[in-house]
């Protein structure tokens, strides 16, 4: 007989430490996001979990279901019985292990699919546009792309690379204006539809400066964008841009960080470990308590 539809979840998660190896990563990628291994392909779910597709069979009929498809159906609805309105695969009974695992399983669930989706080419072009650049001014919308944006800022500012983090509208529109042909507009919206960033977009192209966008595929942003970092993150019940799609954008952000200081070559090093060894010396990001900046003169070089 096949799991009750209701309880289907709960018994996923339950029967989870006596399933097979194979069989338990099925799971275990079912868990982690219940909502899109419903609408999943057979050879999708495989792909995720890292197993054949005859594994999914198997682990489907496991649970008394005779095709994956029946699985499916009484998959989605037993999400749309039990899923929480806090995390797309926590339900109201989990205990806090079972919350911290289906949240850190979710979050490695989305980094797998990271991996098989960047494109090294574009990140490549991306990074070889910004070691030329005179100028990378980082426009962003809302409080994620904000934090993102001051990030991505911080760490171009470490390396030399003059730049700017502008999120008020009518700023970004003066700095489309000005950045010109060996300027960048790194533009950073996950949703990609706010109307004066979308202007600013344009406005930068015509102006002659690279267009760059840290977006969902498929977005308006992504559409007008010279290079798009494209990001895919599950849906969040409660925010726009949830925990997954933040962590995607931090790594990301590190990847064009890593690539650049190498391209930017042996200066871009030293000027890090210089700067790493300054902070340290005067008691930041550093476990030694900070000196008296008035009686530590400043080293220069």
């Amino acid at each position: 007989m096949p799991i009750s539809a209701n309880n289907l979840l709960q018994e996923l998660q339950e029967r989870l430490p006596s399933l097979s190896p194979s069989q338990g990563l099925v799971a275990r990628v079912i868990l982690s996001d219940p909502q899109a291994a419903a609408v999943a392909t057979v050879e999708e779910l495989a792909k995720r979990a890292g197993v054949s597709m005859p594994t999914i069979v198997r682990t489907c009929r496991s649970f008394g279901y005779i095709s994956v498809r029946d699985f499916m159906v009484a998959l989605a609805q037993s999400y749309a019985a039990n899923g929480s309105h806090l995390h797309r695969s926590v339900l109201a009974t989990d205990s806090t292990a079972d919350v911290a695992s289906k949240v850190i399983h979710g979050a490695i669930s989305s980094f797998r699919e990271l991996i098989q989706s960047i494109d090294a080419k574009v990140i490549d072009d991306i990074t070889d546009r910004m070691a030329i650049a005179e100028r990378i001014d980082c426009y962003c919308v809302g409080a994620a792309s904000t934090f993102i944006a001051n990030e991505l800022q911080s760490r171009l500012f470490r390396l030399r690379v003059q730049s700017n983090a502008i999120f008020d509208a009518h700023q970004q529109l003066v700095s489309a204006s000005t950045l010109g042909p060996r300027g960048i507009a790194f533009i950073i919206s996950h949703v990609g539809r706010m109307p004066y960033t979308l202007d600013a977009a344009r406005y930068a192209r015509t102006h002659g400066a690279t267009v760059i966008a840290l977006t969902q595929s498929g977005s308006p942003l992504a559409e007008v964008a010279d290079l798009v970092l494209a990001i895919s993150g599950p849906q969040d019940p409660l925010r726009p841009v949830g925990t997954e799609t933040h962590l995607a954008h931090l790594i990301i952000i590190e990847i064009l960080m890593v690539r650049l200081a190498q391209k930017l070559g042996p200066v871009a090093v030293h000027d890090l470990q210089h700067f790493k060894q300054l902070m340290q010396e005067y008691g930041f990001d550093s476990n030694i308590n900070a000196v008296d900046s008035e009686s530590k003169p400043i080293k220069s070089g």
